[in-house]
């Protein structure tokens, strides 16, 4: 049952691309469509907010429905999206093309774990959903870069166009080789599963994952216009530091699944502490290969790993309802990401695009602080 899992993973790698592919297309999509590079930006707040504000309720809402059929479904709609994209012609068709796939991204997250452990069995669980995170990784690794690279060769409504055939190409996969799963027999109902924001240890750790994305995006989401203003380099050139960026995730997402075993909030400041290092260094360290690399990879391996701690931190917060704490990580994160967006926007119109660095430093500054309060409470009983 290993092919249906992997396919699973290659549809996350194909959605989370979707999300994350038009951070090293901003400045091409600003050229191109005669707009600022911060209302270039508001396209990745408009992804995320629909996230964190829809994906909880259409999460619970779309979880009676047959997996197939849905994920299958979710992945058309995907390549529809990314058409639409590759043709738009200003940014309100734009602002469409990004909100459609941003209804359906949360839905596929948060279902896509459970149904890897409904095909395989409850005793082999942490190696489906291991394998289904590593789309996550292979996004960051591959797909934002290539992208980028793909845009410096032909333009940036390529990408869109070749990301469009990939999601058709795994709607198709998806539809002859995954098996159909059972329904649960007793769904937990949404009014039960919101009990749990009733604790403010449970509403403190949501809070600390709107933080750190709001600190990592103000910064990452003007990432490759940063590598090309500042630094000078042409696209081909900011697509291989994005793919530098996302390969040494890799050693970040391994020491984040090792660390937040032990103690997820020590996981979550540790790493919190070592990318306000890389966030302030990278600026300074421009015209420096050397420096620039080391900066890139303290934040790239940061980064990496607090996406997957701040998910497994959320779910180890509300063992109880574990399914719908992943949901508020993914609406708290994807809040964060737009948040963050809107701030590198203002920061770069007001303050400088070389200013991102310290706006960012401070924001996940502030998620350090929040941490070390998270660990001085002690959690309460679960109410019956």
């Amino acid at each position: 049952m290993l092919f249906p899992i992997l396919l699973l993973s290659a549809a996350g790698f194909t959605v989370l691309t979707t999300e994350f592919i038009i951070v090293g297309l901003l400045p091409a999509i600003a050229r191109d469509l005669a707009i600022t590079i911060a209302q270039a930006g508001l396209l990745v707040t408009l992804f995320a907010f629909t996230v964190a504000a829809l994906g909880p309720f259409l999460t619970a809402y779309f979880s009676r429905f047959e997996r197939k059929r849905l994920f299958v479904t979710i992945l058309i709609m995907f390549g529809f999206a990314n058409v639409l994209a590759a043709l738009a012609p200003n940014i309100a068709v734009m602002g469409i093309a990004r909100l459609i796939p941003a209804l359906g991204l949360p839905v596929f997250w948060a279902l896509a774990s459970e149904t890897a452990v409904d095909i395989v069995g409850p005793e082999y669980a942490g190696r489906a959903i291991s394998k289904i995170g590593f789309g996550i990784v292979c996004a960051t690794v591959f797909g934002i870069p290539v992208g980028t690279l793909i845009s410096d060769a032909f333009g940036w409504r390529s990408a869109f166009a070749i990301l469009a055939v990939v999601a058709f190409a795994k709607a198709l996969l998806l539809f002859i080789y995954l098996p159909a799963t059972h329904k649960h027999k007793e769904p937990v109902s949404l009014l039960a599963q919101l009990k749990i924001l009733r604790s403010p240890l449970m509403l403190g750790h949501v809070l600390l994952s709107v933080l750190v994305f709001s600190g990592m995006f103000t910064a990452y989401t003007y990432l490759a216009d940063m590598l090309e203003r500042l630094a000078g380099f042409n696209g081909t050139v900011v697509g291989w530091c994005l793919m530098g960026f996302g390969a040494v995730g890799l050693l970040g997402n391994s020491l984040g699944g090792r660390m937040v075993d032990r103690h997820p909030l020590i996981a979550s400041l540790s790493f919190c502490v070592v990318m306000i290092v890389g966030m302030l260094a990278v600026v300074p360290s421009m015209h420096s290969t050397v420096g620039l690399s080391v900066a890139l990879a303290l934040w790239g391996v940061t980064q990496a790993a607090l996406f997957l701690v701040s998910h497994v931190r959320l779910i180890k917060a509300a063992p109880q309802a574990p399914a719908f704490a992943a949901s508020l990580n993914i609406a708290g994160a994807n809040l964060g990401i737009g948040i963050g967006a809107i701030i590198g926007g203002r920061v770069i119109d007001h303050l400088g695009l070389g200013n991102l660095g310290f706006a960012a430093a401070a924001i996940i500054l502030l998620s350090i602080l929040l941490a070390l309060w998270l660990m001085s409470v002690k959690p309460q009983p679960a109410c019956a």
